[in-house]
């Protein structure tokens, strides 16, 4: 019983190390060309070869009530889930702009994928973290978890 309780205990801090690793992630797939940013972009991709992709990002604001959007978000959960892709939300669209989207200029952020790296380069650490922290948040039964960006 005692080390159910533990295990807990550091699912529950692990957020705060596991926010470092997705925007490691974030800005090193932006540089390397492997962001897929918005809804419909996102779609696509995974339509048209959902083995390239790696991660999957959700963000909302805490206010929007999208009827649309939690729609799309539904069937992106569903095909993440049926592909063997790891999944989060994140809640503040700005921080998530910040990070991927071009200065200035607000795009669609509601969903982002990052594509798998060339095949004879390395893998990206940061992604690997947030994999198992993926992993370790379906065992306690939170499938789509919700990690909160760092501040800037």
């Amino acid at each position: 019983m005692g080390s159910v309780s533990i295990a807990k205990e550091k699912h529950v801090q692990m957020p705060r190390a596991v926010r470092k690793s997705l925007s490691e992630a974030l800005l090193s797939a932006n540089a390397e060309g492997r962001l897929t940013v918005g809804v419909y972009e996102c779609a696509k991709i995974m339509n048209e070869d959902p083995d390239s992709v790696s991660f999957c990002l959700l963000a909302t604001d805490d206010f929007e009530c999208d009827i649309a959007l939690q729609i799309h978000f539904t069937l992106i959960q569903a095909f993440c889930f049926d592909n063997d892709i790891s999944i989060v939300r994140v809640n503040d669209l700005n921080a998530l702009n910040a990070l991927v989207g071009p200065k200035g200029q607000l795009e669609d952020t509601h969903c982002v994928l990052i594509t798998n790296p060339a095949e004879d380069s390395w893998e990206d650490p940061a992604l690997e973290k947030l994999h198992l922290f993926c992993e370790e948040s379906r065992s306690y039964n939170e499938w789509v978890p919700e990690i909160t960006l760092p501040e800037r």
